[in-house]
């Protein structure tokens, strides 16, 4: 083990550097240098990497990762007087940038530098071609398989432990790892340097994740100068909240939960929570909205539970978990599951599993709720590989048939097509926003369980009134999941039931979730196509299906479906100045709406909000403009 926790940080950079060195002794002057997906990235180590690569022409680096973080980097000198406060906060002052993102964003990394990933960070790979040049389109759980294709012959993560007994725990990402070690020492002809680092702050995470010494070539400790990237809690707006409360009525007691990120997931947990403590008000919350009968409709609080099975472990459910949803235990032996689905008490101790998860990223409060787990908590908790996590093949599908019943799969999509495909990593021209991950693993589970549903989750339409656009769609050149996979859809509308129906039968029930200026329009492209009925009308309680209506049945609910459900990592001032700043960059495409805004703006009615911009006082004729337009925007 090398050992860096009395080495100063430039001490450090030695060490590190000397480590590459070993690595290229070893390896050979090619090095494919495979990294896990988020946060288990060590960006120094990487970094040391990257710049002995820019030293060394002859040396050539070869990338592959996915969903590279970064901190945000503003665009605009307002964006950065209201972001650069935040990431100081978040990230501290020396937060380690990934040196191969800071090339991206300048000319790019040197020729003998390539980097390839299979997910981005939403729209973050967007316009950049060289990015979207080698973006590798992988099912998660054929990621393993894709590494060793493109030759990985040197892996690095960030580790916890170890523990008494000298093991190591893979954390936050033992998603692709435990597979990948598995295949490569199965191969005679192939080896894999594998460095683990320690950090102080990941959590010793139970389960499949938990390996002996040997499984890394080497090990580094310590290395303090990484905080955990931690994701802001963002805002969730009415149009999510709706959209989240009609997926939570499709929740089975007693079943079983996958979910993702973001914040139609917050709105869908927040809902979650509501129909667990305040069943009546869920109850009559659902009735107000009126949207079209379902046949999973399930309602009441969680007797039973919840147990999580997702391939990302994230807030959510650390806010279930302590919302007393996620306690339904599952247990490693096909027998006792089966009793335990019977409703007997099994074991009096609680020590079945409540979350099964792949990797784990969230907020800085998610982190030490995982670090504050007791021991008897902790192996609840379990991490494991997405080989075992996102599909049910590897030889235990009757247990985990049993563990995962009732399942319901729900994750978000941009875009529905009128029978039912869904558009969720990329758009008309082949760019990449995100990238498929798991969500084609998690749909097709849930079409091979009998009592499993996949539910997908979107805005019936995005934009402006000016430029406002339906998201469910007659056709579009580019889908994730195919048609004949097709389940329930979501919107702020209702739930549209499309699995084993007719493309008649799902493009009714589309357009009645869809936003009513855009449905004439898709029924009259399905009556031309010949796939609706002529005579078949638009029912009148689709026909009210708009935000004005949407905010009305929202009215006097905004206290208990706030902006910022489970607590906001901004000020409040902040609060109100980051949608301001939103709505001013939209703008900025309108030079006669720019000046529309800037006669009606009032900077003395804003002044604090101002002033947390310098703008309060402003020293030149830009500023004045800009305080003008900001007040305009608040």
């Amino acid at each position: 083990m090398v050992d860096l926790s009395e080495v100063n940080t430039m001490g450090q950079d030695k060490v590190l550097d000397e480590l590459v060195e070993k690595v290229v002794l070893q390896v050979g002057k090619h090095i494919v240098l495979g990294l896990p997906l988020g946060l288990g990235k060590p960006n120094r180590l990487v970094n040391a990497f990257y710049r002995r690569a820019c030293a060394e022409p002859g040396l050539r680096l070869d990338i592959v990762t996915a969903l590279s973080l970064d901190t945000p980097q503003p665009g605009h000198w307002l964006e950065a007087r209201l972001m650069e406060p935040i990431v100081e906060r978040q990230f501290g002052k020396d937060y380690p940038r990934l040196e191969y993102q800071v090339a991206l964003a300048g000319e790019g990394p040197p020729d003998n530098i390539t980097l390839t990933e299979f997910y981005f960070q939403s729209g973050a790979a967007l316009g950049k071609a060289s990015l979207q040049r080698r973006y590798i389109s992988s099912n998660y759980t054929h990621v393993a398989r894709d590494l060793i294709d493109r030759g990985i012959n040197v892996t690095a993560q960030l580790i916890a432990g170890p523990d008494t007994t000298g093991r190591f725990s893979l954390s936050c990402n033992p998603d692709v790892s435990l597979e990948l070690v598995r295949r490569v020492r199965a191969m005679p002809d192939r080896t894999l340097f594998s460095i683990g680092q320690i950090h102080p702050d990941l959590p010793f995470m139970h389960g499949d994740a938990i390996v002996e010494p040997d499984f890394f070539s080497e090990v580094i400790d310590v290395d303090p100068a990484q905080t955990l990237f931690a994701l802001p809690r963002m805002p969730v707006s009415v149009q999510d909240h709706a959209v989240g409360f009609h997926a939570s009525r499709l929740v089975a007691d007693g079943g079983t939960l996958q979910i993702g990120i973001g914040s139609l997931s917050d709105a869908l947990v927040h809902s979650l929570m509501l129909r667990h403590r305040a069943a009546d008000e869920h109850r009559r919350l659902r009735d107000r909205l009126a949207g079209k009968p379902c046949s999973l409709e399930a309602e009441g609080g969680f007797e039973q539970g919840l147990f999580g099975a997702s391939e990302m472990f994230m807030d959510g459910f650390m806010h279930l978990y302590q919302a007393g949803i996620l306690k339904r235990e599952v247990f490693d032996d096909i027998e006792l599951q089966q009793r335990a689905n019977a409703g007997e008490l099994v074991d009096e101790r609680g020590t079945g599993a409540l979350m099964d998860g792949g990797f784990f990223l969230g907020s800085s409060g998610f982190y030490a709720f995982l670090r504050g787990l007791d021991e008897s908590e902790r192996p609840r908790f379990r991490m494991h590989g997405v080989d075992r996590i996102n599909h049910l093949y590897g030889g235990s599908e009757a247990l985990e048939v049993a563990q995962r019943r009732h399942a319901r799969f729900i994750n978000s999509c941009m875009m529905v097509t009128a029978t039912g495909a869904a558009v969720s990593d990329g758009l008309a021209d082949h760019q990449v926003i995100s990238g498929v991950g798991g969500q084609y693993n998690f749909v097709a589970m849930a079409h091979a369980m009998d009592d499993g549903r996949s539910v997908l989750m979107l805005r019936a339409a995005r934009g402006s009134d000016h430029d406002r656009t339906s998201n469910i769609v007659w056709e579009y050149p580019h889908v994730t999941i195919p048609r004949h996979l097709r389940d329930l859809v979501v919107t702020e509308y209702g739930v549209a039931e499309l699995r084993g129906k007719t493309d008649e039968e799902c493009i009714k029930a589309l357009i009645e979730i869809m936003e009513a200026p855009f449905q004439d329009a898709l029924a009259d492209k399905a009556r031309a196509a010949g796939k609706l009925d002529k005579r078949w009308r638009i029912p009148d309680r689709a026909r009210n299906n708009t935000p004005a209506r949407l905010d009305q049945q929202f009215a006097d609910q905004r206290e208990r479906f706030p902006d910022y459900p489970f607590g906001s990592d901004f000020t409040a001032t902040e609060q109100r100045l980051i949608p301001a700043l939103s709505r001013l960059k939209r703008l900025s495409a309108s030079k006669p709406r720019l000046l529309k805004a800037l006669l009606r703006g009032r900077p003395a009615e804003h002044q604090e909000a101002l002033a947390r911009l310098g703008l309060d006082q402003p020293e030149n004729l830009t500023e004045r403009l800009y305080a003008r337009l900001v007040a305009a925007m608040l």
